[in-house]
């Protein structure tokens, strides 16, 4: 295991870590999602073909990349959790799990919300939709099975098995485009040799994604001190917090 990852299995330094990380992230991302709002929907060109339409793009897609990315890292922290028996690992993951779930469920609303005017139909069973619709049933599924637990630890190795199955998933999300025929467009800021939008439209767009991994980084920031407290309510480092509190 990596000498840098020790010191946070330790849940006290964990948590002193998020705390200072907070207001930067919240700042930070803060800033970022204004700025980036602002530009795709009052400056960036209109669309020829979608015209005004086009700019929930600057919604869907950051929440669209980020349900992928939220996943992984919560696959990601499972995996850790089980095979070096890290609880604040554990802790991580079902932090990061209703984040998860909110921005999946975003990415389809607003997906849906986009397809209307240009498919006509706010839903169509493709290959993209219904995979993605799948991710969101397994970030239920995670917190689900999570809470079904009494002892914590048992929860959280349950629910790591889960998320860490649940990738075969995102590849399919991925290449559905490609493997089967649908109706969602292909590939559009990952083709960095020849992107398919114009620079002024594209700009705006990777930084609405920044914002939203800065603002969910802070979100998960948060909650993962929220779940330290409550798992370690009795430790003593946490009583004298709360003394602390109290006092000021």
């Amino acid at each position: 295991m990596w000498k840098w990852l020790h010191p946070y299995a330790k849940t006290e330094r964990t948590y002193h870590l998020c705390q200072r990380l907070l207001p930067w992230f919240s700042l930070l991302g803060l800033v970022v999602i204004l700025v980036a709002t602002a530009w795709g929907l009052a400056f960036a060109p209109m669309d020829y073909q979608q015209s005004e339409a086009y700019r929930i793009i600057y919604v869907h897609v950051p929440s669209a990349v980020l349900s992928k990315s939220l996943y992984s890292a919560m696959a990601i922290a499972g995996f850790i959790g089980l095979v070096w028996q890290v609880k604040t690992s554990f802790m991580a993951m079902i932090a990061l799990a209703p984040i998860g779930a909110t921005v999946t469920f975003v990415s389809l609303i607003t997906g849906a919300a986009w397809g209307k005017p240009m498919w006509g139909t706010w839903w169509e069973w493709d290959a993209r939709l219904t995979s993605q619709l799948i991710l969101l049933f397994l970030f239920f599924g995670v917190i689900s099975l999570y809470k079904a637990f009494e002892d914590k630890q048992q929860a959280g190795k349950a629910a790591g098995v889960m998320a860490i199955v649940g990738v075969i998933n995102l590849p399919i999300i991925h290449y559905s485009v490609e493997w089967w025929n649908t109706l969602h467009q292909g590939a559009t800021i990952m083709k960095f040799d020849k992107p398919s939008m114009p620079a002024e439209m594209l700009w705006p767009l990777l930084l609405s994604i920044l914002g939203w991994a800065l603002v969910s980084g802070a979100i998960f920031l948060l909650r993962m001190q929220n779940e330290i407290l409550q798992r370690e309510h009795r430790r003593p480092w946490v009583v004298a917090l709360a003394n602390k509190s109290e006092k000021q």
